[in-house]
Order: C-alpha cells, then sequence, then structure tokens
C-alpha cells in the first residue's frame, strides 16, 4: 500500500478505542483526517469531540458531530491524533502543523492517547523532524537566542501564525536522548507556550500503518 493507504489504514484500526456515548479528542492533520472522515460512520455513537484545531473542528462538524468546548467536555474516553515522528517508548514530535500547543491539552484530558502514524514517522532517536515550539511573538528573538546555546539551530515558521495567535520556531539539529528532560527545559524559557515534545505524556497506543497492514505498539517502559 502507499502512504496515503497506510495512514487511512492507521487510522480505520483507531475506531476500535472508540468509547460509544463518551466524548472523545481529535487531533489535527493527514491521518487524521482519515480518521475524521470514518467517525461518519459511528456518529451515533459520539455525543461530541473536543477538536485541537480550527481544521478539524471545520471538519467534524461537517458530519454531524457537535464540536465541544475544552473547558465544559470534562475527562475524554481516548484522544486520537497522528505525530510527525515517534520513537520506539512512544514518545513523539508533533507540530508540523502548528497545532500542538492544543493537542497537548487535549491529549492530557484523555484516559487513552491513541497516536496514528505510517512506519516512515518511525525513528530510533527523536530529532530527525525540526522539533516545533509555539512562542508569544515578542519573545521570538529572544527564545531563538537561548536554543543557539542549548545546541539547537531554531528557524522562525514566516508566514504562520497559530490558533492561538502566536509564532512557530522549528529547531535543526537536535539528537533528542532525553526527550523528558529536555521538553521540562525548554518549557521553563520565558516566551514558550508548548514545545512539540510529547515525552512526558506520550501515547497510550501507537497504530502504525505499513505495506502488509498495521501494527499496533505500547511502551517498552
Amino acid at each position: 500500500m502507499d502512504q496515503n493507504q497506510a495512514k487511512k489504514a492507521a487510522a480505520e484500526a483507531a475506531l476500535k478505542y472508540l468509547v460509544p456515548g463518551e466524548v472523545l479528542g481529535v487531533g489535527t492533520g493527514s491521518t487524521v483526517n482519515f480518521f475524521i472522515d470514518a467517525l461518519a460512520a459511528h456518529r451515533d455513537d459520539i455525543p461530541g469531540a473536543v477538536s485541537s484545531s480550527e481544521a478539524s473542528s471545520a471538519r467534524l462538524k461537517a458530519l454531524g458531530i457537535p464540536v465541544l468546548d475544552a473547558n465544559n467536555a470534562g475527562p475524554l474516553s481516548i484522544y486520537v491524533d497522528g505525530a510527525d515522528e515517534a520513537d520506539p517508548h512512544l514518545r513523539l514530535i508533533k507540530g508540523g502543523g502548528a497545532a500542538h500547543t492544543r493537542e497537548k491539552i487535549v491529549a492530557e484530558a484523555a484516559r487513552v492517547f491513541v497516536c496514528i502514524v505510517d512506519e516512515s514517522k518511525l525513528v530510533p532517536v527523536l530529532g530527525r523532524f525540526p522539533l516545533p515550539i509555539e512562542v508569544i511573538p515578542m519573545a521570538r528573538s529572544l527564545v531563538a537566542r537561548k536554543l543557539v546555546v542549548l545546541g539547537g539551530q531554531p528557524v522562525w515558521r514566516e508566514g504562520v501564525t497559530t490558533d492561538n495567535g502566536n509564532v512557530i520556531l522549528d529547531v535543526h539539529g537536535l539528537h533528542i536522548t532525553d526527550p523528558v528532560a529536555l521538553e521540562r527545559e525548554l518549557n521553563q524559557l520565558p516566551g514558550v507556550v508548548a514545545v512539540g515534545l510529547f515525552a512526558r505524556r506520550k501515547a497510550d497506543i501507537l497504530i502504525v500503518g505499513e505495506p502488509n497492514g498495521i501494527r499496533t505498539l505500547k511502551p517498552s517502559n
């Protein structure tokens, strides 16, 4: 199967984790779009969804699935989202679509985080994909200088404004051997809104679309 078929297979495999009658969380991106489309056949079982982006919200509403405010939804049964990278411990880099701040909020609210990817997203060590960091605009240069000191090569994603009104720095050249520690350190920089590392709250289940079908992984520790 090609890459889109692999994404579709992974997305459809996530349907088995739906909890009928409970609100779920829905992420952002091309693989998630396949998952949202697959929800159409189950919408009578879905009282509502909390979405991580305006784009996903629009897609859910088009299917007749109510989109709820996270403040009113309470705990979520599952959160289904993709990733830009995933390591063997199911720690992730996300934010290629500039939605990782909201994605972190929804993931934190969910009992189970189901990540859906094609096999190209699997890496032995995180960092091949540039690490996205959402930053308050006035802190962009300050944070960039701090990132250089830490060994990164930050690049401003010009022309991109997040749904929260902020900017994105993509940090190249990192070899992330301790994602939890790096996530904690970067979160302490003044002006940083959220880091695209999902290490402290990593995926609980990783569904990988491969040429011969799907493979389901769970953390080894």
